[in-house]
């Protein structure tokens, strides 16, 4: 796995992940979206799943975070879905073989809006699919500083707060940025 710091990559790889809480140690994940677009941000292959999760575990953990009491409705949704979803290792096969697809023996760039985060659950939780991504990331609220504090450049996005919804958010986010240095 290529992951050389001149690398310069071709494509990125989007990613969310809406998980119980912010603790990898304690917390799961519970779905996962990516998508796969080459640097004019065309979308090339996209991949979304809600992730099997013990669903006393799950509840418990959804019942302690403030963040799940304000969205009761994606809860429910969640809770519906998750006894049936696809295992963490069979979603992890599953990323695994989308990114190698797409990025063969290069690593893959992660792409999003607090990364970081996600990264963390990435290592923990999916280990080998974690060996496919470089040790870059594009974090887009690194972005998201600069251009609201210097100047004073904001984008409203939709709360969702679900997979595939905030990996779309992050992408055009991530373009309004961007359009605002090709104008000036």
């Amino acid at each position: 796995m290529k992951k050389d710091k001149y690398y310069i990559p071709k494509k990125l790889l989007w990613l969310d992940l809406e998980m119980t809480g912010l603790d990898p140690e304690k917390d799961v994940i519970l779905e996962v979206a990516v998508e796969i677009t080459d640097l004019d941000f065309k979308t090339l292959d996209t991949y979304e799943a809600i992730v099997r999760q013990p669903q006393t575990k799950v509840v418990d953990r959804m019942n302690k975070n403030p963040f799940w009491a304000e969205f009761s409705e994606n809860r429910d949704e969640f809770l519906k879905k998750i006894s049936t979803a696809k295992t963490p290792s069979e979603v992890e096969k599953d990323l695994i073989e989308i990114t190698e697809k797409h990025f063969g023996s290069e690593a893959a760039i992660l792409s999003g809006n607090s990364i970081h985060s996600d990264r963390l659950f990435i290592s923990k939780h999916w280990p080998e699919f974690n060996l496919k991504l470089h040790y870059r990331m594009l974090d887009v609220s690194s972005f998201k500083l600069i251009m609201q504090s210097k100047y004073k450049i904001f984008f409203e996005k939709n709360e969702a707060h679900r997979a595939f919804d905030d990996v779309q958010a992050s992408i055009a986010e991530l373009q309004h940025y961007l359009e605002y240095f090709k104008e000036n």
